[in-house]
């Protein structure tokens, strides 16, 4: 449960977050800077391998630009490209997802965007988190894992859908280190369910 102090600091970043447009992995960022400089000494990529990774998550971006839409977000480790999101568009969905599917260098794709239409989606409210709600979430998942020594966060990506399910993707060295990463994020309030994507490799 993180501190007085760094609840109010989270909300802070979030509403900020909120009237900047900013991403949430972006938010874990800004709150995990000094951390995350020391950590990139032991994520075992190289410069190529993000730069492979950036490309891909622009040309998905670029396709949500095309398409004029903002309903969905993607986290990417190694050319593995997670996309999750919620459209109430069926055929803003197909196109989506079809446009995604021909983004080069995409090794694998986790697609985990769904199209719930609006009435569906009024009638399944109070199950569903708004998008501040679930930015707070996937913030509170990546501090909580920040502030466990044995994890190496820095190879990890965190990503969180509407019902409160929280998908981790990346790279463990170790499956102690991945268990105890699936350990942090299950007991992290307000989580229902966990996916893990991450692979074990020293």
């Amino acid at each position: 449960m993180p501190s007085k102090p760094t609840s109010l600091l989270l909300a802070a970043v979030i509403a900020w977050g909120i009237g900047a447009g900013t991403a949430p992995a972006q938010v874990l960022d800004i709150l995990t800077a000094p951390k995350t400089l020391v950590d990139r000494a032991i994520e075992a990529r190289s410069a190529d391998d993000i730069v492979k990774d950036n490309e891909i998550v622009l040309a998905v971006n670029g396709i949500m630009a095309d398409l004029g839409t903002i309903k969905a977000s993607t986290e990417i480790y190694e050319q593995r490209l997670l996309v999750t999101g919620l459209f109430d568009d069926k055929a803003l969905y197909e196109k989506f997802l079809a446009e995604t599917k021909k983004v080069p260098g995409v090794k694998k794709l986790y697609w985990h965007v769904r199209y719930m239409s609006e009435e569906e989606q009024k009638r399944r409210e109070k199950e569903m988190l708004d998008w501040a709600d679930a930015l707070a979430l996937d913030v509170k998942v990546g501090l909580e894992l920040v502030g466990t020594r044995v994890i190496a966060d820095v190879n990890f990506r965190v990503a969180v859908d509407s019902f409160s399910t929280v998908f981790l993707i990346g790279r463990a060295r170790s499956r102690e280190e991945l268990d105890k990463a699936l350990e942090v994020t299950r007991k992290t309030e307000g989580v229902k369910r966990v996916v893990n994507y991450v692979e074990v490799r020293p």
